[in-house]
């Protein structure tokens, strides 16, 4: 945290029905609550774990004073504005998908709450603009920055492309 109680945030942000509208809205939308946003590009991918339509993913970065707990409400509520329909499949099509990825650099599992997610050090579609938007910061866990965690992905095993709206 910062003398003001503010924490450094990221978002990642992901969608496969309709991304062209639902991640400018979802990016509007945080901005309205969270002020000045850091983005980064806009990356397509193909779908992980199930057949279906391209994702488009991105990550966000916000200031905030909210808890962990806070957020997650908060990012659950913005889904469901978009039509999210929570699935029992984990790998499903998903109007809008906005995950908590850091805390700061606290280290939380609690429940649902897991920080840092996983997904940072497992899918390209997440380090990547990770490490474009926070190349110096350092993983609480491995003790790496995105930058370097991005370095020595296998970047083979993923292709993903940037798009532009």
């Amino acid at each position: 945290m910062t003398e003001t109680g503010m924490v450094n945030v990221w978002l990642s942000l992901g969608s496969n029905m309709a991304p062209e509208n639902h991640i400018p809205q979802a990016l509007h939308d945080l901005e309205a609550i969270f002020g000045d946003l850091r983005v980064s590009p806009i990356y397509e991918s193909e779908a992980v774990g199930f057949k279906g339509d391209n994702f488009h993913n991105m990550v966000v970065g916000i200031s905030t004073d909210r808890s962990p707990r806070e957020l997650v409400s908060i990012l659950r509520q913005l889904e469901a504005r978009h039509g999210r329909e929570r699935a029992q499949e984990r790998f499903n099509s998903r109007t809008l998908d906005i995950d908590l990825l850091t805390y700061g650099d606290r280290i939380i599992d609690e429940g649902p709450i897991q920080l840092p997610r996983d997904e940072i050090l497992k899918y390209a579609f997440v380090l990547l603009p990770l490490s474009e938007v926070a190349a110096d910061e350092i993983h609480p866990q491995t003790g790496l920055s995105y930058g370097q965690l991005w370095d020595g992905f296998d970047q083979q095993d993923q292709s993903l492309w940037r798009v532009e709206y």
